[in-house]
């Protein structure tokens, strides 16, 4: 297998549709969670429990520090650059692992601290996957309240339908609905946008929050609570990740185009449309995105609002079935049963499993929160973990893997470790008010992970204390022949130097050898997917042995059979009424 990868390119794989049916795909699949914060952002950081007046100096002060985290988080950081560190064109917290396991294998010591990190941000992954399905649509069901009075008891149960509903039509696929994402949140994007022209037009002063003199005035004038507050701003990034982790659906410059020619200026724009009407009215800092609408567009508003938020929940929970896919190909997780759900798309699968276990999670969520604003507390904490893990990650694969230029690269690194430091250092504070959730579920997923893989190796370990080595054992061959049987027999083995214990036992009972016999390992390589003539390595041993490898990618689904028929030898045949297995 090939060592070498090339820094910054802009793969994808399996899609062959215009630049413009990407960029409307890019902005239903990956922009989904980060497109529904404004539902929640600005009604939390002007929760009574942070101080913050619903003034002039607060509402510019917030707005700013909202845009110019968004512009530094997301449009620096992740898309001008975190897009680029893609591992065979595809993103993610365990691609980014497997890059930064490659960039570091020289200094083995701190291969297994980036191993580690990334683990943790793959396990705090799995928190986020059931938090953003509760507060996103516990969010838009709370609009009914503004719309009908003594609505509110309504409000859990009506998300618990809507999220129930959600995970039981997992198992049938989102084939059929996953063709409306793409357009459903385009409408949602432009009526962000209209509806934050609306609300500037009402208050144009609110346009002066572009400028970052109100970011440090804030500060200034909240020296207090100002870092604290940055744990309700970091809200609005909520999803960031998603813009590296679904990289490999679209490819890098679709996700960029969505992001700056029509998720950032929606966002953007609704953001200070909010602040406008609240500089009109401070009451409407209860629930500024509703009432930011006019009485009319009201419901409406709930209703797509609704459907939006449904459609973030089904990335994020569709993330989570390809992360663990890709857990299991690594070998941190034990094996589970992987259901595709499409014919044409690798990528779409469904796992029963995992997608119970989230259920669970969520409704518990909803029933012990009950409302998005208590909720929220839990929300940071998962968000600015996974955020600093990456830039950790990123920072030893441009140093040690790219070569980037250390005056170049050090600044940029330190810049974007401050902030998420920053962002970080805000939720922890959270842990105590209900952020506990994210980090136990968190800490219980890595203790898994690192147990599972640390358990193999230890089994492997007392294997190895018994196994024959095969020049040896076909040395004995050669000495005393066994009775022969026509076919082939295949032993699968993790060891590709020694001779299987299955191998062993059929001789010891049975007595015989197949004419041919194939002794494979499957290997597991990091990077996403190995192409076809690069999958089989065959090696002759004599006497009608052969050393066979498979090598599948972390995305790839290993089908021993389908890899086996890529075999030319003339002295193998591995036709299914000639071929045994032993596994």
């Amino acid at each position: 297998m090939s060592e070498s990868i090339t820094q910054p390119t802009d793969q994808h794989t399996g899609h062959t549709a215009s630049g413009l049916g990407l960029l409307v795909a890019a902005a239903g699949v990956v922009y989904g969670d980060i497109g529904t914060s404004p539902l929640y952002t600005l009604k939390e950081v002007f929760a009574p429990h942070y101080g913050v007046l619903p003034n002039h100096d607060g509402v510019l002060g917030a707005l700013s520090l909202i845009f110019w985290s968004l512009i530094w988080v997301v449009s620096i950081k992740y898309v001008l650059f975190i897009l680029r560190a893609d591992n065979d064109g595809e993103g993610g917290v365990m691609a980014l692992t497997a890059l930064a396991q490659r960039a570091s294998r020289p200094f083995p010591r701190l291969q297994m601290v980036l191993v580690l990190l990334g683990l943790f941000g793959a396990a705090l992954f799995y928190g986020d996957s059931m938090i953003t399905p509760a507060i996103s649509v516990l969010s838009a069901v709370e609009g009914l309240g503004i719309a009908f009075d003594g609505i509110e008891h309504w409000v859990v149960p009506l998300s618990l339908i809507l999220l129930v509903g959600l995970f039981l039509i997992q198992k049938h696929g989102t084939a059929r609905i996953g063709i409306l994402f793409g357009p459903v949140m385009v409408i949602w994007f432009s009526v962000l946008g209209a509806l934050g022209v609306y609300g500037i037009l009402q208050q144009p002063d609110v346009l002066s929050a572009l400028n970052p003199y109100w970011c440090v005035q804030f500060f200034i004038a909240h020296p207090g609570i100002g870092v604290a507050i940055l744990g309700a701003v970091v809200l609005a990034l909520t999803g960031a990740e998603a813009l590296y982790a679904d990289m490999g659906h679209f490819g890098r410059k679709p996700i960029a185009r969505a992001w700056f020619f029509l998720v950032l200026p929606g966002l953007v724009l609704n953001y200070f449309g909010q602040g406008a009407t609240i500089l009109g009215n401070p009451e409407a800092a209860r629930n500024p995105f509703y009432l930011l609408a006019p009485d009319w567009a009201l419901l409406p508003m709930v209703a797509l609002a609704t459907l939006a938020t449904v459609i973030a929940s089904q990335a994020v929970i569709s993330g989570a079935f390809s992360l663990t896919h890709q857990a299991m190909q690594l070998g941190y997780i034990p094996r589970m049963f992987v259901q595709h759900t499409s014919h044409e798309e690798q990528g779409q699968i469904y796992i029963g499993t995992v997608n119970w276990a989230l259920m669970v999670g969520v409704v518990l969520l909803v029933l012990g929160f009950e409302s998005s604003g208590a909720l929220a507390a839990a929300y940071g904490v998962a968000v600015t973990g996974t955020m600093l893990i990456t830039t950790l990650l990123v920072s030893a694969v441009m140093l040690l893997l790219w070569k980037t230029p250390r005056w170049l690269a050090i600044p940029v690194l330190l810049g974007f470790l401050f902030v998420d430091s920053l962002f970080f250092a805000a939720t922890v504070p959270k842990i105590f008010q209900g952020g506990a959730f994210p980090v136990l579920a968190g800490i219980a997923l890595f203790v898994l992970m690192t147990t599972w893989k640390r358990g193999k190796l230890i089994v492997v370990e007392r294997l190895d204390e018994t196994t024959l080595p095969l020049p040896l054992f076909i040395g004995s061959i050669r000495a005393q022949p066994p009775h022969r049987v026509q076919g082939s027999a295949v032993f699968l083995t993790a060891r590709p130097d020694a001779v299987p214990h299955a191998l062993l036992h059929n001789m010891l009972h049975n007595q015989v050898l197949h004419e041919r016999v194939v002794l494979l390992t499957v290997v597991s390589e990091d990077t996403p997917r190995v192409p076809l003539e690069r999958r089989f390595d065959v090696e002759a041993y004599g006497e009608g042995f052969f050393r066979v490898l498979l090598h599948f990618g972390f995305m790839d689904e290993p089908d021993v059979p389908a890899a086996l028929k890529l075999c030319h030898l003339s002295e193998l045949d591995f036709s299914p009424m000639s071929t045994t297995y032993f596994l």
